[in-house]
C-alpha cells in the first residue's frame, strides 16, 4: 500500500530537510507556540522556490479558537489568493461557528477561491460538536482532506474515532491522522485505522548558535527544526506495513 507523509515546517531549513528525506507534503507554518499561524509572504515564496514536493501553507491569522470576525475572514481570503499566486499546491484552513459546527458558508467561499489548489480542513475539526456531521459538511464544502486526532489529544488516543471516520468517509475525502504521530506508533495507527495519509511534526529543538547571551534576559532562544532521523524512521516504518 502507498502511504503519504506530511510534516510541519516552521522554517526554511526544515523545508529543505523534509524534501531531502522523502516527505511528500509540507504544511508550512509560523508560530509554533500558537499551534501554527499563517507564514509570511517571504517564507511562502522562498519555500515554493526551493521545493518540488507539495506545499500547503496554513491560513490562520491568529492563535486561539477558529471563530473569525469579518475582518479576519478578509485576511484569510487574501492569504488564500496569495498562496495561489505564489504557486502553492493547496492551503490548510479551519473555520467554525460559535455552536461548534463547521462554518460551511465561509468554507465554501474559500474552497471556491482556492481552486485549483487543494484544501485541507485542519484540526478545528477536532473542536466540532458532532464529528460525523462535520465530516459531511466538510465534504459538501469541497475540501479534499481532514486533519484529525479523532477528537482526542493525540491520534493514538483517537484511533477508534479515526477508524470510524475513515470508514464513514468511504474514499469521499481523505482522513489524515495527526498529533503525536511518530515512528514508534505509526504502524499501529495505520493498520488499525486504515488511513493512508499521515501528519507529523517530527520536531526537535535546536539551541541558538549565538556566542553571546545576555544574562539579564533570562530566556531560551531555541528554534523548532524538523528531525530528519525521525522522518526517515517514520517513512521506513510505513514501508514495513
Amino acid at each position: 500500500m502507498d502511504f503519504t507523509l506530511e510534516v510541519i515546517a516552521f522554517n526554511i531549513e526544515s523545508c529543505i530537510l523534509a524534501e531531502a528525506n522523502g516527505v511528500s507534503r509540507i504544511e508550512l507554518c509560523d508560530n509554533q507556540a500558537d499551534g501554527g499561524t499563517t507564514p509570511s509572504y517571504g517564507f511562502i515564496k522562498a519555500a515554493r522556490a526551493i521545493l518540488s514536493i507539495e506545499l500547503y501553507p496554513i491560513i490562520r491569522p491568529r492563535g486561539g479558537d477558529f471563530l473569525y470576525s469579518d475582518a479576519e475572514f478578509d485576511i484569510i481570503k487574501s492569504d488564500v489568493l496569495l498562496c495561489k499566486e505564489l504557486g502553492c499546491d493547496g492551503v490548510v484552513i479551519g473555520l467554525l461557528n460559535a455552536d461548534g459546527t463547521v462554518d460551511k458558508e465561509r468554507t465554501k467561499i474559500l474552497t471556491s477561491i482556492a481552486y485549483p489548489m487543494g484544501v485541507t480542513f485542519h484540526r478545528a475539526f477536532d473542536r466540532t460538536n458532532d464529528m460525523f456531521e462535520a465530516l459531511e459538511d466538510i465534504i459538501e464544502c469541497g475540501c479534499e482532506r481532514i486533519l484529525t486526532s479523532g477528537q482526542k489529544p493525540t491520534a493514538y488516543d483517537g484511533m477508534d474515532n479515526i477508524k470510524a471516520l475513515v470508514q464513514k468517509a468511504d474514499t469521499r475525502i481523505i482522513i489524515m491522522p495527526g498529533s503525536g504521530i511518530n515512528s514508534k506508533n505509526i504502524v499501529e495507527i495505520a493498520q488499525y485505522t486504515g488511513a493512508t495519509e499521515f501528519h507529523s511534526s517530527a520536531r526537535n529543538f535546536v539551541k541558538s548558535k549565538m556566542q553571546f547571551a545576555q544574562p539579564t534576559m533570562n530566556e531560551q532562544l531555541t528554534n523548532v527544526h524538523l528531525n530528519a532521523e525521525e522522518v526517515t524512521a517514520i517513512i521506513n516504518a510505513l514501508k514495513s506495513c
